[in-house]
């Protein structure tokens, strides 16, 4: 039995939306050292403003400018900030209500200690030398003496050369353990073979392993050696090309049946024009030297599978 594998990994990819009027005047604001929220039907000042109403759901424009001072509402000291995170020195994070608003903001506060953050102290924002409307313009809040400023106005959101859109990095760092069952799946992997387990109550064998039967709930620890032929069952043509992946567009990916086991997994098709791939088509693993994994599959050239022999992994 081969021991409990595990490994650092990281899922990062760029995320991009489009902003409508009121979050287009929200981060352009910040550009311009302006805070905007958003008026309620009930009247509440929301900010960061939303483009629909929570109560009601009905959608609001109204846009309405607050301070740049406010109220902490409640907080929790961050000792070891991460990277990206908005201060590289142990910081506060805060829910500062800002004056004339209703709702509160979160972001950090520089302080240099937990005991010089409380509930109901006052703060003002520190706005970033440069600025490009995101929230990120917000560098940080820091503490102030003063008292509340100012009452909220209305504010016609228009801004030169407003912001229309952003694109936000999402980024998540995490060790992971496939535990018993992927591990020697991962192991039998790196020896050119490919094993599943099987379920003692409904006996499907499964591929990969997942230690447990997904349709009958008990353990599973029978490990079966399958294909390492199989059948495509459903495929599609990847034409964008990704980030960081060498690989020429278009490629098909594909859910194939391998032979043995109750569950399609997915790989790439090689060896063939991607026009031609095709449900029904034999294929058979192709590995490279030392790889741990196939590095994708190719028509073995024996006539593709009947389609009943494989409508049930679909």
């Amino acid at each position: 039995m081969p021991e409990a594998l595990s490994a650092p990994l990281v899922v990062e990819f760029p995320f991009t939306r489009s902003l409508g009027p009121v979050q287009s005047a929200f981060l352009t604001g910040l550009r311009e050292r302006t805070v905007l929220g958003v008026r309620a039907a009930g009247g509440r000042v929301l900010v960061p403003p939303v483009e629909y109403d929570p109560v009601t759901a009905e959608e609001i424009r109204e846009l309405t400018e607050v301070a740049a001072t406010g109220t902490v509402t409640t907080w929790a000291w961050n000792p070891a900030p991460r990277p990206a995170q908005p201060l590289a020195s142990p910081f506060a994070w805060v829910l500062v209500r800002l004056d004339g608003a209703d709702t509160a903001l979160l972001h950090a506060l520089a302080a240099p200690g937990p005991e010089a953050v409380r509930t109901g102290m006052r703060v003002r924002i520190r706005w970033a030398a440069e600025r490009t409307g995101a929230i990120t313009d917000i560098a940080c809040f820091e503490p102030y003496d003063g008292e509340e400023t100012g009452r909220p106005a209305p504010h016609d959101g228009a801004f030169t050369d407003p912001v229309t859109g952003i694109v936000t990095p999402a980024r998540l760092d995490y060790r992971y353990t496939p535990g018993r069952a992927q591990s020697a799946y991962l192991d039998a992997l790196s020896r050119q073979r490919i094993v599943g387990e099987r379920c003692p109550s409904c006996h499907k064998v499964y591929v990969p392993p997942r230690g447990a039967c997904p349709t009958c709930g008990v353990a599973t620890t029978e490990r079966v050696e399958v294909g390492p032929r199989g059948t495509v069952t459903t495929f599609c043509i990847v034409n964008i090309k990704a980030k960081n992946l060498d690989m020429d567009v278009p490629y098909v990916y594909a859910h194939i049946a391998l032979d043995g086991a109750d569950l399609a997994l997915h790989a790439r098709i090689g060896g063939i024009p991607y026009d031609q791939v095709r449900m029904g088509l034999r294929v058979e693993p192709v590995w490279t030297e030392g790889g741990r994994h196939p590095d994708h599959y190719r028509p073995t050239g024996e006539p593709d599978a009947d389609y009943d022999a494989y409508k049930e992994l679909l």
